[in-house]
């Protein structure tokens, strides 16, 4: 987990507006993409569903840290909601100046708490909710097996 404190604006909302599922390129003023952007596109089009969500959770995201450890919950008429920021910048026009920490996405879901949904970029061009589930990590059947080399099950018998 990273932490710092810079960030610039005021006060902390708690507003769920223009949600989607996220995805799709990005498309700039006018219509225009980035040439990193096309090539970004184009990367991500070419993965498999596994190195997607590898990708996905290693992603690094940003919040408002609080006091104590945890994350900081917004209570809304949708429920309870922590607002996530995929930078340091999105937090500022977000939250204003605060104390401000980071981790991936794989930590992030392990330590949200149940009942909580996680929505990234509240005030963004395109906020969408971490869909945890789908994220998570697949449980292993047996604690006690492995995978070998050649995709055989291994079982430790230490």
């Amino acid at each position: 987990m990273e932490c710092g404190t810079d960030c610039s604006r005021n006060g902390m909302r708690a507003i769920m507006i223009g949600m989607n599922a996220g995805g799709g390129g990005v498309v700039r003023p006018g219509g225009r993409m980035t040439l990193a952007d096309l090539v970004r596109q184009e990367m991500t089009a070419r993965m498999s569903e596994a190195e997607k969500l590898k990708a996905a959770r290693a992603t690094r995201l940003y919040f408002q840290r609080p006091e104590q450890p945890g994350f900081l919950v917004s209570e809304t008429g949708a429920g309870s909601v922590v607002p996530l920021f995929t930078s340091v910048r999105h937090l500022a026009l977000f939250a204003g100046a605060c104390p401000w920490a980071s981790s991936t996405v794989a930590d992030i879901i392990e330590l949200l708490p149940d009942g909580v949904t996680a929505l990234v970029d509240p005030l963004g061009e395109r906020p969408f909710l971490l869909d945890v589930e789908v994220l998570r990590e697949p449980e292993t059947p047996d604690a006690g097996q492995q995978q070998g080399n050649w995709g055989e099950t291994v079982v430790d018998q230490s």
